[in-house]
């Protein structure tokens, strides 16, 4: 049994799947993934990961709804979020204005810069 910890990547797009889990397992962490918010939401039951990082735009169930489910979800709500997106600060200052959900531990804009990524995910998970 690995005592790493567990990071589940959510995204529809298989390049930034593979990118985000390469920066993160290369890193000393174990990745789970997801392709899109319905698969997050199971996965995230199942697996219970300490953080996710979470596309916005994604097809079957959008990010920002999986986003809800996660953080309505009494086993889940208290599971550290990094939303991760390519529509910039405009998506961030809408869910900013969602009051009624808690805004995400992280947000951070495609093109990822690696050492900001493992920067706020330790930071995050050092809390």
């Amino acid at each position: 049994m690995s005592d790493k910890l567990k990071i589940l990547v959510v995204d529809d797009e298989p390049d930034a799947v593979n990118y985000l889990t390469a920066i993160f397992q290369d890193n000393g962490y174990d990745t789970i993934t997801a392709n899109n918010g319905k698969q997050a939401l199971e996965v995230a039951i199942s697996q219970m990961p300490a953080l996710i990082t979470l596309d916005l735009s994604m097809p079957e169930e959008s990010g920002v709804r999986a986003y809800r489910n996660i953080k309505s979800d009494p086993s889940l709500k208290k599971i550290p979020v990094i939303i991760i997106t390519a529509v910039g600060d405009s998506m961030k200052k809408f869910i900013d204005k969602l009051k009624v959900i808690p805004e995400p531990e992280g947000f951070m804009s495609k093109p990822i810069n690696p050492d900001e990524l493992l920067k706020m995910t330790a930071d995050i998970l050092s809390k």
